[in-house]
């Protein structure tokens, strides 16, 4: 089949942040893109209960970050497996995290999305796939009497942890099962003094207590003498009983909103990508719920995922651009894992975990020690390979002030419309005419940074770069550092990398050569 025969560019199956994030990138980014979705419509479910400091970050790079702001809460603490971490003073714009339920968050994300054109079709659940060398046939199961099908050059799998898509495509979930069971619920409880009360350790288990919104509170209590069925329900009842046997009691819970329960299987896909068929957020990847990270690593999957799907699928870069995401997100998976399973740990009941969590919570008093657990949990640490020695490299871009002839700016206000920014901070001509043959796709800003050191999670306070190239999610893919030389055959050879060869009929990089420039 040719071109001509495809319904959309991309189909993304899934509404949740993950799939309505990743919708908004390509369309962004000029790329048709239709969301199938298994649900009638929203459940208004809470779920999810934060955002960190680098999803906030991502919003603010695309200037919707305001309106998620409106509608959470900012609070300065956060937490590895119920020890408290402080997030004062986190080397972002955003340090502390936003307690925003993630039924705003998809309604926010919904609402963008449908700004910018986004269509999201419901009742439409993903029931078959057949590939081909040109795209790929999604069969979908709806409320209709014949299936329907649609036609697309990419399919991306956002459609959670029991994934269809993932399933359909072949793709292994290996990992570890649960050994432990706990239930969730979003109730009334007119019976707590307290406005909020963190997790409280039992002989046989835990609980916790979170106030969202005056009057109701999350209730989570945790179990080990009973590993549930996936498929068992969870019930109002079976709730307020778990609270009593660990509490003493149920605090007068009532009016129930939304009750769940989850374990701590920990599952990640084996390949994020299997020809055109991609997996991001909990289709790629499940974990035990601790540190709210779930949410937030969903969303940057799909950021890191889109400029590139959208590259291949304008011709400007080739297929092989997509194996990067595998690449660089599934080690991002993998740690995620990793600290997850280290805090299902800490929270198992019993004398050695209870003296396990005494000695590193001691340890916790460390600024080193806080920086270190709070840099992973918020995902501002991420270093993707392959882009240099420079402390910058491979890292996501510190949102530093700038002046411009324009007026002052920032970083981050450059990548508001998901485009690759070549940013000359007084690096030279040398830099603007290596970049022209790009200058289709890649945006050359002229400016000067307003402070003569940045702040760099880790690693502390560096100069000023002279000049960087950065993608459309954020992370640095050259630098040339302060008071050296720019290595222009470097800068070429990531502009190629990352955003395809040159313009056909370029002259090619000259000193002559006045490109295109923007002032902020």
């Amino acid at each position: 089949m040719g071109d001509t025969d495809m319904d959309t560019d991309v189909v993304i199956a899934g509404a949740g942040p993950t799939g309505l994030m990743l919708a908004c990138e390509l369309r962004l980014a000029g790329v048709d893109v239709v969301v199938v979705e298994r649900l009638a419509e929203r459940t208004g479910e809470s779920r999810a209960g934060g955002l960190h400091s680098r999803t906030l970050e991502v919003l603010d790079q695309r200037g919707v970050l305001e309106r998620f702001l409106a509608a959470g809460d900012l609070t300065p603490v956060g937490h590895f497996s119920g020890l408290m971490l402080d997030f004062d003073g986190l080397e972002s714009r955003h340090p502390l995290p936003l307690m925003i339920l993630q039924s705003a968050v998809e309604r926010l994300l919904e609402e963008w999305a449908a700004e910018l054109g986004v269509r999201v079709r419901w009742s439409s659940e993903v029931g078959g796939i057949r590939q081909d060398e040109d795209g790929v046939t999604v069969e979908l199961r709806t409320t209709q009497a014949a299936p329907a099908t649609l036609r697309a050059r990419y399919l991306v799998g956002c459609d959670g942890g029991r994934s269809t898509v993932r399933k359909l495509a072949g793709i292994d979930f290996p990992g570890t099962p649960a050994t432990m069971t706990a239930l969730i619920g979003d109730v009334e409880l007119p019976g707590l003094t307290e406005d909020y009360i963190w997790a409280r350790r039992c002989p046989d288990g835990e609980y916790s207590a979170i106030a969202f919104e005056p009057g109701w509170y999350r209730v989570i209590t945790s179990a080990y003498d009973h590993v549930a069925d996936r498929d068992e329900p969870a019930t109002f009842e079976q709730l307020r009983q778990s609270l009593v046997r660990l509490a003493g009691t149920d605090f007068g819970m009532h009016s129930p909103r939304w009750v769940s329960r989850f374990g701590d299987a920990a599952r990640q896909a084996a390949q994020y990508r299997k020809g055109r068929v991609l997996l991001a957020g909990d289709a790629a990847h499940i974990h035990f719920p601790a540190g709210g990270q779930g949410l937030n690593m969903g969303v940057q999957d799909a950021v890191n995922l889109g400029w590139k799907l959208a590259s291949v699928v304008r011709g400007q870069a080739s297929p092989g651009l997509l194996d990067s995401y595998h690449a660089e997100r599934h080690p991002v998976g993998e740690r995620v894992l990793h600290n997850t399973r280290a805090q299902a740990a800490l929270t198992r009941p019993g004398a050695q975990t209870d003296a396990l969590r005494d000695v590193f919570g001691s340890l916790l008093v460390f600024d080193d020690v806080n920086r270190h657990l709070r840099g992973m949990l918020t995902g501002l640490d991420i270093r993707y390979p392959g882009a240099g020695g420079h402390p910058l490299a491979g890292r996501r871009v510190p949102d530093a002030d700038l002046r411009t002839p324009a007026g002052a700016t920032s970083v981050h206000r450059l990548l508001h419309s998901a485009r690759p920014v070549l940013l000359d901070l007084g690096a030279g001509t040398d830099v603007a005419a290596a970049g022209e043959a790009w200058s289709d796709r890649v945006d050359f800003v002229e400016a000067r940074s307003a402070e003569d050191h940045w702040l760099v999670p880790i690693r502390g306070e560096i100069p000023a770069p002279a000049a960087l190239l950065i993608r459309p999610d954020g992370h640095v893919a050259w630098v040339a550092a302060a008071r050296e030389v720019p290595d222009t055959a470097a800068l070429r050879t990531a502009l190629d990398t990352w955003f395809g060869p040159a313009r056909q009929g370029s002259p090619g990089p000259s000193p002559t050569l006045a490109p295109t420039r923007r002032t902020g």
